[in-house]
């Protein structure tokens, strides 16, 4: 089949996680056979802010490091008709222009033979519900939600006839176990400071105990305030900036330990919805320890991370991972052995076949689906 993929972003990863997850899908699909396309918008955030920091360099580095992915760009002149008109499923990003939403969906009304599916992985439907209300989604073929309770919502509200389930993962292609630094250091935190929705959580879970605890390691990311990094400067923890996501591996493979540090709106109004960084730092085998947050969806066994409540439990937990390898050894296992079974880019790519067709059993045959 033919998939094509509207995205925010593919060769930028600057402040936009979700292309960590999309690259991998894309490359499980091009290994099964299909083929696929992404189209991003030339003058995107994400991108733009990725050439602005870093030039041209990092583009020419994305294809070096994704050589099998295929992606192009359209601004306003674009011939979205005539590229549709060649796709079996058309995957359209929430990131993307609410016009472009409307117009796909006009396309699909109108004679489209390709299955349209709409993407999800933020919190705008709590956090801007007016926006994502507004959004034409009743020519859409389906919804697909990174989480059950964002699921929920959708068919509560009304948008989209029908809608599925389905988590970001691990491209484990490039996220698995590296050679452990001769001398690593203690603590490796990567997350961007975003909006502030965080900043509470972050000064509690991260910068406090990693002060009091005297750890050496580093914090990677974008859109830190003055505030944010004085605060890190009182720390022994070195900030670095943005990080390509092909280099995180070796970046935890040189550390001991990681946190996560969920977005409020994961906490208190989208439960069960983890960042795609838990999966990706258990793929590589680092022991992790999160605040809190509530797996209602059961993605995760009980040891395979520790947890803590507040912030004098993640410094407790901090200084046990530090001076207990054999509890480190045992979470590296557990957590790799639960994402392996699970939570890879290929058990993604399963599932998201399976929605295509059983979809395609009471839906129109996408164009060409027959000799696919």
């Amino acid at each position: 089949m033919r998939f094509l993929l509207y995205t925010h972003s593919l060769v930028s990863d600057w402040n936009h996680g979700n292309a960590h997850f999309l690259r991998g899908v894309l490359h499980e699909l091009e290994a099964r056979g299909h083929s696929t396309l992404a189209l991003e918008p030339e003058d995107g955030w994400s991108r733009s802010n990725l050439l602005a920091d870093h030039g041209a360099a990092a583009l020419t580095r994305f294809r070096a490091c994704f050589p099998e992915l295929t992606v192009a760009t359209y601004g306003p002149a674009f011939e979205h008709e005539a590229v549709v008109d060649d796709a079996h499923v058309v995957l359209v990003h929430e990131w993307t222009d609410p016009a472009l939403v409307a117009r796909l969906g006009w396309i699909r009304r109108n004679g489209g033979r390709f299955m349209l599916l709409f993407h999800d992985t933020h919190h705008r439907a709590v956090s801007d519900a007016a926006s994502m209300a507004d959004l034409a989604l009743q020519d859409y073929d389906a919804v697909l939600a990174f989480g059950e309770v964002l699921r929920q919502r959708y068919l509560r509200l009304g948008w989209g006839h029908q809608v599925f389930t389905w988590h970001e993962a691990a491209d484990i292609r490039l996220f698995h176990p590296q050679p452990i630094a001769a001398t690593p250091a203690d603590l490796v935190w990567i997350g961007n400071w975003g909006d502030g929705e965080r900043e509470h959580e972050l000064n509690g879970f991260l910068i406090e105990p990693a002060r009091r605890l005297r750890l050496s390691g580093c914090v990677r990311g974008v859109r830190y305030p003055e505030t944010a990094l004085a605060a890190l400067r009182a720390t022994s923890l070195h900030y670095g900036g943005w990080v390509a996501n092909v280099d995180v591996p070796a970046l935890f493979a040189s550390h001991r330990m990681t946190i996560h540090v969920p977005r409020r709106p994961y906490v208190t109004t989208l439960p069960g919805i983890p960042t795609i960084r838990v999966f990706e730092a258990l793929a590589c085998g680092i022991p992790l320890i999160s605040a809190p947050w509530h797996d209602e969806e059961g993605l995760f066994r009980k040891n395979d991370f520790l947890r803590a409540n507040d912030g004098e439990q993640m410094t407790a937990q901090l200084h046990r991972l530090q001076n207990d390898p054999e509890l480190a050894t045992a979470l590296s296992a557990r957590g790799l052995e639960t994402i392996r079974s699970r939570h890879t880019c290929g058990h993604r790519v399963d599932e998201l076949l399976a929605i295509v067709a059983a979809l395609s059993s009471v839906l129109p045959t996408p164009q060409g689906a027959a000799t696919a």
